[in-house]
């Protein structure tokens, strides 16, 4: 069995005194694993850090085998996310959502999300945004999507202000006004002509969608939320903090 494709590499871990398992997310065969021989050389390491785009030649006797990997670095972005606590917690974020995902299942749509979101991972204020409208793409693909588009109440697609906690649709102002201590706050930025997010809206969507997190995936699954996800959100408070700080605020 041999393919080539083109993958972003999640996360190594050792194997043996001189190999690597590497974890990569690809465009055609979705998230997967393969042992890179001579993979902890002074050579290999640089390349095989989280967030680089490499090539990728996958080989095994067996279509279920864990396989070998060469890879070879086409874009190096991990010397650039390094210096942010912000795009290396947020990288580690999205690494953990995409292993929600059976392994070895294409999504070329993610793939392309991924690669577009580690070009501006850096620029931390952007960085939330992004990392917030990729949970809801995740919750997508488990089938779990939000209906964020008009009024579960009234079919309307202005004012939306709440989503409900029991159907993950939105409500009008209006319509939610009796129930608002109920409802989850919606974002104005998660709707497509929503503008930049302040740090008010940002903690909004992750509680947003944390709730559905736990309520579809963490909490049926048995599991916790990852450690890296209270890491970012606590990298962007500290970035915003020091803006205001900055600004006099």
């Amino acid at each position: 069995m041999e393919w080539r494709d083109e993958g972003i590499i999640l996360g190594t871990r050792k194997h043996g005194e001189t190999s690597a398992i590497l974890e990569v997310m690809t465009r055609a065969h979705g998230r997967h694993l393969g042992l890179v021989r001579g993979g902890r050389s002074r050579k290999q390491q640089p390349v095989l850090q989280p967030g680089n785009r490499v090539d990728l030649l996958w080989r095994a006797r067996l279509d279920e085998h864990l396989g070998t990997f060469q890879a070879e670095a086409i874009e190096m972005n991990a010397a650039r996310l390094i210096d942010s606590a912000v795009a290396v917690y947020g990288l580690q974020t999205m690494a953990a959502h995409l292993r929600l995902l059976p392994e070895r299942d294409a999504h070329g749509a993610l793939y392309e999300t991924l690669a577009v979101m580690i070009a501006h991972l850096d620029d931390a204020d952007a960085a939330g945004e992004l990392v917030a409208r990729f949970e809801l793409l995740i919750l997508d693909e488990l089938g779990f999507g939000l209906d964020l588009s008009q009024c579960a109440a009234t079919g309307s697609r202005q004012d939306l202000a709440y989503v409900s906690p029991k159907s993950g649709r939105a409500v009008s102002r209006a319509a939610g006004a009796p129930w608002h201590d109920k409802m989850l706050a919606l974002p104005a930025f998660l709707q497509r002509s929503g503008p930049s997010a302040d740090q008010a809206a940002l903690e909004d969507a992750f509680r947003l969608t944390g709730f559905f997190f736990s309520r579809h995936v963490y909490e049926p699954r048995g599991l916790e939320p990852p450690d890296a996800r209270a890491g970012f959100l606590a990298a962007l408070r500290r970035h915003h903090a020091a803006g205001k700080a900055i600004a006099g605020e």
